[in-house]
């Protein structure tokens, strides 16, 4: 699943080419992925993207009023095309509009949207790969009428989210990894880069988190913010086809059962859910605990 470092640096590639640019193309060919919009998606075509922005995990094109409406005074406001690419979602970029070939090409896609900017064309194909179809595309007034980003906590990486905030969401005995995947507790976090952030902070994922020291704490909000910028600094620039590749390989843990750990030599292990896995290393996380298959219920 896309998270915050990869989708950051997707937003600045998309804000860069796209904003001031001209929808010119919209094409849904399933109705299944376009789940809100109060507004019918071809009035979308022919507007200006104002800006590509990042709420959490969701991908924002905020479009400028029609020419019309902003003349007439008549419904001239912005309006947002919100994509949740859930597990398996993800975009192609073209540095040219989409084509009639290129729509029966490439397998399943969940939109298609072509662009002008400058005289330059762009295209953008939505995709998943999952089996079962995630991708969700919502098009609002505002970003807070989807229900996802409504109860979006805080993101870890706003420089007004300190360590006090972080604190306080360590007094229950959820497990820690289970927090730092809430997205209500904290926006674009989720299971790889839970695994990094706590292998980096050598701190058992099944730990409760009312157990940990107010030390630990600080290690772990000193560890996560380093994590997740560090990343964004590696990831910036590359094209969105880079940025799947860039984010496996910058893995130390997750993704890397049966591999050495690159800290201490360890077996990277591995604990599987309904649907899901994470790991760890014993020596520098739990130590040297092996811990064993969990019910889905105890993931957080």
């Amino acid at each position: 699943m896309p998270e915050l470092p990869e989708l950051t640096a997707l937003t600045d590639f998309l804000d860069e080419r796209l904003s001031g640019a001209q929808l010119t193309q919209l094409l849904l060919p399933s109705a299944f992925a376009l789940k809100v919009a109060d507004i019918p998606y071809e009035s979308l075509i022919g507007r200006t993207i104002d800006s590509v922005g990042r709420r959490g995990k969701f991908l924002a094109f905020k479009i400028a009023p029609s020419v019309e409406a902003s003349q007439g005074g008549d419904s001239a406001e912005p309006l947002y095309l919100i994509v949740n690419f859930a597990k398996a979602g993800w975009l192609r970029f073209s540095d040219k509009p989409p084509s009639a070939e290129a729509t029966g090409a490439g397998g399943y896609f969940a939109a298609q949207l072509g662009f002008s900017n400058d005289g330059h064309g762009y295209g953008v194909t939505l995709t998943d790969a999952g089996a079962w179809k995630g991708l969700a595309i919502f098009i609002v007034r505002q970003p807070m009428e989807v229900h996802g980003i409504a109860e979006l906590g805080p993101d870890p990486l706003d420089l007004g989210f300190g360590l006090d905030e972080f604190s306080r969401l360590f007094r229950n005995r959820q497990q820690i990894k289970g927090i730092l995947k809430n997205q209500k507790l904290m926006a674009g976090i989720g299971n790889a880069y839970s695994d990094e952030i706590l292998h980096a902070a050598k701190l058992s994922p099944v730990a409760t988190a009312s157990s940990l020291e107010p030390d630990a704490v600080e290690r772990l909000f000193t560890t996560m913010k380093e994590i997740l910028s560090g990343a964004v600094q590696e990831f910036s620039g590359k094209k969105p086809s880079e940025l799947k590749p860039a984010k496996k390989a910058s893995m130390r843990v997750h993704g890397r059962t049966g591999e050495a750990c690159p800290v201490c030599g360890d077996t990277v292990r591995e604990v599987t859910f309904v649907g899901t896995s994470m790991q760890y290393c014993p020596t520098c996380q739990t130590n040297g605990e092996i811990l064993a298959k969990r019910g889905s219920g105890d993931e957080g």
